[in-house]
């Protein structure tokens, strides 16, 4: 009584039915079967699962181990392959803009970056003959597959001047890492300056693509610039 707990309920001692023991016992029979069920599932998943192959005989796939692409092969002479690519920018009115780049893959040389609001594939037509007109004809075109480079009018162009044209795989822009490359040093002053005409990018992109090719260095020929694995002087030998 010194807690308050009545004698008859500590002292009370249960009595087992014979139905309590009969429940019981299908408690632990049910418990032994959800066991060996579980067992069966992870041992033998054929026993439960008939539509699931056997162990052993349909092994999982391993998993493809994606080597890095190999390094774009460098041209061994001029005008063997020549690259190019569409940039998107604006003006300081907000109006969109494109430019279209091209370059010799052999020295990295910029050979045209043509601007404007639109540049179908007649503008890439008319740049390119431009160029060759002074720079003789390239082999090789290699580009992506926007509808500039795989429009009628561009294909039977390139293939009644025998130039091959050289698609990159849609999505692997590392096809075509060289003007990719030149790209994001083009983006650098895109990013710098802000532009209020065609006209004023135009001749600020002329007038870099000259420091381009005949005074900054470029590391991925050497350290010159792309004139000198020409052969032809900069200003520093003319001066």
């Amino acid at each position: 009584h010194t807690f308050g707990i009545s004698q008859s309920s500590y002292r009370y001692e249960s009595k087992h039915s014979a139905e309590n023991e009969q429940i019981a016992d299908w408690l632990i029979r049910l418990m032994f079967f959800i066991s060996e069920k579980r067992q069966r599932l992870y041992l033998e998943p054929q026993a439960c699962l008939p539509h699931l192959p056997a162990v052993g005989t349909d092994r999982p796939k391993k998993r493809i181990v994606r080597e890095k692409p190999e390094p774009l092969a460098q041209p061994e002479q001029v005008n063997h392959v020549w690259s190019m690519d569409f940039m998107q920018d604006q003006l300081s009115t907000g109006r969109s803009i494109r430019l279209l780049n091209i370059m010799d893959d052999y020295n990295r040389e910029s050979l045209g970056i043509e601007i404007d609001f639109s540049l179908p594939s007649q503008r890439v037509i008319r740049s390119l003959e431009q160029i060759m007109e002074w720079r003789g004809k390239p082999c090789v075109l290699r580009c992506d597959n926007g509808p500039e480079y795989i429009s009628h009018a561009f294909l039977a162009w390139a293939e009644k001047h025998h130039i091959k044209i050289e698609h990159i795989q849609p999505g692997c822009p590392q096809q075509n890492a060289y003007i990719e490359r030149y790209n994001r040093t083009v983006r650098e002053w895109l990013n710098q300056y802000v532009f209020d005409s065609l006209q004023d990018i135009q001749v600020y992109a002329t007038q870099w693509m000259w420091f381009y090719n005949n005074e900054r260095p470029n590391m991925a020929i050497g350290g010159i610039p792309p004139s000198y694995k020409l052969g032809l002087p900069s200003t520093s030998d003319a001066i």
